[in-house]
């Protein structure tokens, strides 16, 4: 057998199907859901007479609208009120589990899934935020997705996805100070 990375063996744990031109289709374990890129995700799925696959593996949060200081007064911009009040009611709607924007586990969603043990290792995760693919960190195999995407994997449960080819990185002579690993 061949030696793998970590990348390759998410990838091929998750893998459901190749198709000739390398375009796959991959399973995933954790769908991370905000207010901005899911009201016409779950609208769609209206729309089409579907329902979420499997709402088990769903964790939403609203984030993008939500104010950093004096909750208490709520929302002010309607348009951002609206965002989260569609979160709220489909979430509920659909069994989804939420945490409401004055629940103490809400926060920025690339940041709650590890923070709240949704994003463990060996895991895929989704989300429709650029953010996402920081769950790698985590040895998640994970990908920001936009919002046509978030509604295939609300219906599948899976992800078409070109997988990514291998770099190989040489660093060579001495880091700068204050130079580490994370920053190459």
């Amino acid at each position: 057998m061949n030696a793998q990375t970590l990348y390759d063996k998410l990838w091929n744990s998750h893998l459901v199907r190749t198709e000739p031109d390398g375009t796959a289709l991959l399973y995933i374990d954790r769908h991370l859901v905000h207010e901005v890129t899911s009201p016409q995700a779950f609208e769609g799925m209206r729309m089409a007479q579907r329902k979420p696959w499997r709402t088990s593996s769903m964790l939403a949060v609203p984030d993008h609208n939500v104010p950093t200081t004096h909750r208490s007064g709520g929302i002010t911009d309607p348009i951002s009120r609206l965002q989260v009040e569609t979160l709220d009611a489909n979430c509920a709607e659909l069994g989804i589990t939420e945490f409401k924007m004055n629940d103490m586990r809400q926060g920025v969603v690339h940041v709650i899934g590890p923070e709240q043990g949704a994003t463990l290792p060996g895991m895929t995760v989704v989300c429709g935020d650029s953010h996402t693919s920081t769950h790698g960190a985590f040895g998640a195999l994970a990908h920001g997705i936009g919002t046509s995407e978030v509604e295939h994997v609300m219906a599948t449960q899976c992800l078409v996805a070109k997988k990514s080819k291998a770099m190989l990185v040489k660093v060579e002579g001495r880091l700068g100070q204050g130079v580490t690993a994370k920053d190459i």
